[in-house]
Order: structure tokens, then sequence, then C-alpha cells
């Protein structure tokens, strides 16, 4: 039953008023460094939480000029297949396109196709082009289980270019042969890469995204202090992950192996030094309960108190105004 309960405000009746300001939204640069190696357009991180980040959150956050961490809540295989979505995702020409080979059937292109998301796959036998099988190809395909990729894909009059081909030059040739994939061959025919028209469009539309030095969006990975953990770095990274991210060294049930993990861990400690080589007026924010000399040292931990407790105190606000809504 409604109760009035007085007046209320929403968003749009509140208007704050901007100062004024001489300095053009186009003059602000709000890039950092994740990394001394990674720099960021925009300084967000999307949370490694299986609600938060797969593939197609890291991929917005990538092309937006941040970067996504995806979650572990799930088996290996299936985080490093969300990696490699991400990095297979676009790139200015892709080094390492997924392909198939001319003896596998349709159906096994067409499950490729599903988990990688694209229209089309090189088609490949041992270290030499053969083909091309695309949407087109398989349109009119009865039983793709018994048809094999080399009785459809295209195989004749392919358009291929030679490494080194500028974007500029790989637009003409998708325009004048009317075509969306352009195969990058060595002088002995064997794929070098990838150009899609997609991806050219996407190098122009997201011209802040954070990209790897072979022009692939950039991704993190979380992993935990699990058994597999090794394992799952060893996976993530084959995949092309650019970031491994953890939460705690040694966690419950865990107890045996926190003096081995904390040794293995101790490089990646987030101490003075770390804060030295920080850009003036660095924040530190971390999660609570801290371990004071493991992860963080007591130290930075102190000289930033106000700053981690603040936010304990905000979570802790939202968190109770979700109990409140769902227990009246």
């Amino acid at each position: 039953m409604f109760t009035n309960r007085g007046n209320a405000l929403t968003f749009d009746d509140i208007l704050l008023v901007p100062a004024f300001s001489e300095i053009t939204p186009d003059a602000v640069d709000l890039s950092t460094w994740l990394t001394p190696s990674i720099p960021l357009r925009i300084p967000l991180l999307s949370a490694a939480m299986d609600t938060v980040t797969e593939s197609a959150m890291a991929i917005s956050m990538a092309r937006m000029g941040g970067i996504g961490i995806i979650h572990k809540n799930m088996p290996i295989d299936r985080q490093r297949l969300e990696v490699e979505r991400v990095k297979k995702s676009e790139s200015g020409m892709i080094l390492d396109p997924v392909t198939i080979p001319s003896t596998s059937s349709v159906q096994e292109a067409l499950d490729l196709m599903a988990d990688f998301r694209v229209s089309g796959l090189p088609v490949v036998d041992g270290d030499r082009l053969v083909g091309i099988l695309t949407n087109r190809d398989v349109r009119f395909v009865e039983d793709a289980s018994a048809t094999r990729v080399s009785e459809v894909m295209t195989n004749k009059n392919l358009v291929t270019v030679p490494m080194g081909t500028s974007l500029a030059e790989a637009k003409r040739h998708l325009h004048e042969h009317r075509i969306e994939k352009l195969l990058v061959v060595d002088e002995n025919k064997r794929l070098r890469g990838l150009i899609t028209m997609k991806d050219i469009d996407k190098v122009q539309k997201y011209p802040n995204a954070c990209k790897d030095d072979a022009g692939r969006l950039r991704v993190g990975a979380a992993i935990g202090i699990g058994k597999d953990c090794d394992e799952r770095a060893e996976q993530l990274l084959a995949a092309g992950a650019d970031v491994v991210y953890t939460d705690v060294w040694a966690s419950m049930g865990q107890e045996g192996e926190a003096e081995k993990r904390r040794a293995a861990f101790a490089g990646y400690q987030v101490n003075q030094a770390v804060m030295d080589v920080a850009n003036a007026g660095a924040m530190v924010l971390h999660c609570l309960p801290a371990h004071r000399g493991e992860e963080i040292t007591a130290e930075v931990l102190e000289a930033h108190a106000d700053e981690i407790f603040e936010e304990a105190e905000n979570r802790l606000h939202a968190q109770k105004a979700v109990l409140v809504r769902l227990l009246g």
C-alpha cells in the first residue's frame, strides 16, 4: 500500500551549475599509467566480477581508453576464450586470426565463428593459405556436420595483399573488390594476418582505444589463490592477457601455503618504492581488510588511511541502502 512520506527529489529535479572555466573539454587529458608499460586514456578499470566483466564489457572499456579485468569464476578454458575474444575482436591488422583447415567440417567452422563472433575464417592447411570461408559460403549447406570446408570454401581469385600494406591501401582494395576481409600473405603465400573493413572503421571511430603494440585491444584477467593459480596464469598470458590481476595472496583454507604465496607475490607489493615513481598526488584505494606487510606496507596504508576508510564507508552506505530496499 502506498504511503506518502513527504517530498522527494529525483535527478531531473537537481541541476548543479558548473563554475566558469576557460578550459574546453578537448584540452583535458585524463590519461594515466596502469603499469610502466601500459598507458590508459581514461583512468578506469572494470571490476573482475562475474556480474560486471566478461569479453563484451572488456571490449567496451578498451575502446573507450580504459581496461576490463575478466573475472575468474569460470573454467580456465572459458576464461582464456574470453581473453581471446577481446584480443581478436579488432586490430589494425589481426596478426593471429582464427583459422580452420580445409579438412574440418562446416559445423566445426560454424562453432568457431560463433565462439569468436566472426563472420568468416581463413582456410589454412599447414601454414599455407588455401581459401576463405564466409557466411555466404555456408548459407545453403544442409548437413554442416557431413560437409567439409574444402567443398564450399572460396579458393579462386582470392584477394590478398603483402605484409606492410597500409590501412589506406587496404581500404582501397576492400572497396575496389567489394569485400569485407583482406588476407595478408608473405612471398610464400603463407597467411600472416587479416584486415577487415570493420577494424578500419573502428580505428577511426575509437581513436582513444587502449591498444597494445600490435594494435589489439588490451585486456586484463583475474586469478585466485587456488590450486589452478599457476596453470590459469599461464593460459591467460598465452591467450594474450596484458594484465593478470589477483586480490588476496592467501585466503581461508590456504593457510598451509601462505608463506609460499607471500614469497611468490612479494614483488607485487604496494610499497613506498612504488609510490615514489607514481604521479604526484597518486591515490591508493584498498578493500578492507588489509594485510599490513603483505600486499601493502603499513607505511603506505597509514599514509592513505583517509582515502581507504572513506572508500570502505561509502561501500557500507551502499550496502545499507540495498538492505533497506530489500527489507523495506
